[in-house]
């Protein structure tokens, strides 16, 4: 299967490492990021969700409307909108987009930034409520009859949409999580399931607990698997890891400031969230694992979000998707430090090199597993 990469649709220049320069969307800035991501091959970009952050919806219609190719991955949390209205507001992104739209549900892990938006509902009933509620946007896509619904979190009677998406039967539906809970709900409803980059050891074990989870819920096939990275990439190790350690210092200068989205985000206290958990678990375990994973950047941040990095030549950091490809992954998620220009970096150097080796791969029929990029060792 072809692999596909996830870049990030950032609404202003501002990153763990600099302040932003203008206002929370720059709408300029969004265009020429987003712009930047289908000039250089990436398939998709990630609107990200944050409870005071602006609101991703617009934001994606905003560049499905100038921006012919690139596909949308929208991030959503159930809490801020009835699951009716959510269906509707999808289905039509996806007609604005002509059919470019994928839904990343997001359950929250943690409580205090739930409870910004009024949601007092514990970790485990929130999984529960996603479950549900992907459920019922999936069931608003493809229903052409009134129907009723009568569940633990919520009820109506009688609904039917008059919008429907371009995807037939319906736009792909992205999870992620790394509890139990996360596995279950994910497993049964998710079309992709996402993860953090971890070491390979680790991520093959998630990637089984996913396919167990769907086995459990009856599925004949698991959902695809998508992991996300931090990339250092220079013209040599040296220089990457060079800039790699600058990058951390910047994650700590700008976390000691103590003001900006870095520290309002990327709380200093233990995280509730098993991800983020694993993540700092792995950190002081040790900084580097496999070919090029590295650890402080998501030790800086508290293990907040997509933080491990891939440090390297732009060869070494393929040979190391090429890694997690051979476990099963098929969508990449990566973001630099410097988002436009990471962005066009990864994408003028990376993304060819692992492209090509795939279809290398999948014209000779090898199967997958571990094998070299062709024309270079291991």
């Amino acid at each position: 299967m072809p692999v596909e990469f996830l870049g990030i649709a950032a609404t202003h220049n501002g990153s763990e490492t600099t302040s932003r320069s203008g206002a929370s969307f720059d709408k300029e800035y969004t265009l020429k990021l987003a712009r930047a991501h289908e000039d250089h091959d990436w398939d998709r970009v990630l609107f990200a969700y944050g409870s005071g952050s602006p609101d991703p919806a617009p934001a994606a219609a905003y560049i499905a409307s100038r921006l012919d190719r690139l596909q949308i991955l929208l991030a959503h949390r159930p809490n801020v909108s009835y699951p009716t209205f959510a269906a509707k507001t999808f289905a039509t992104l996806d007609r604005i987009s002509d059919g470019r739209l994928t839904v990343h549900f997001i359950t929250g892990g943690n409580d205090h930034e739930q409870g910004r938006e009024g949601d007092t509902l514990t970790k485990d009933r929130r999984y529960a409520r996603t479950r549900e509620y992907i459920g019922l946007v999936k069931r608003v896509w493809t229903s052409h009859e009134p129907f009723d619904h009568e569940g633990e979190h919520y009820r109506f009677h009688d609904f039917v949409s008059d919008v429907f998406p371009v995807q037939q039967p319906r736009p792909d539906v992205s999870f992620g999580g790394s509890s139990p809970a996360a596995y279950a709900a994910g497993g049964a409803e998710a079309d992709i399931y996402a993860l953090w980059g971890e070491p390979l050891a680790r991520t093959a074990e998630q990637i089984e607990a996913v396919k167990a989870a769907a086995r459990a819920a009856g599925r004949t096939a698991p959902p695809r698997f998508q992991v996300a990275f931090r990339p250092i990439i220079a013209p040599t190790e040296e220089l990457a890891w060079e800039k790699a350690h600058r990058t951390v210092a910047a994650i700590k200068d700008r976390a000691a400031q103590g003001t900006g989205a870095l520290v309002r985000h990327h709380s200093r206290h233990a995280p509730e969230n098993t991800g983020a958990q694993r993540l700092i678990a792995i950190a002081e375990s040790g900084e580097r694992f496999d070919r090029a994973l590295w650890t402080p950047t998501a030790a800086a941040t508290g293990g907040a979000g997509n933080s491990n990095a891939l440090v390297g030549t732009p060869e070494t950091v393929a040979r190391a998707l090429l890694d997690y490809y051979d476990l099963g992954v098929d969508i990449i998620s990566a973001r630099g430090y410097d988002l436009l220009g990471d962005a066009i970096d990864f994408g003028r150097h990376v993304i060819p090199l692992v492209r090509a080796e795939v279809a290398r791969r999948e014209a000779a029929g090898a199967p997958r597993g571990p094998q070299t990029l062709a024309g270079a060792g291991r």
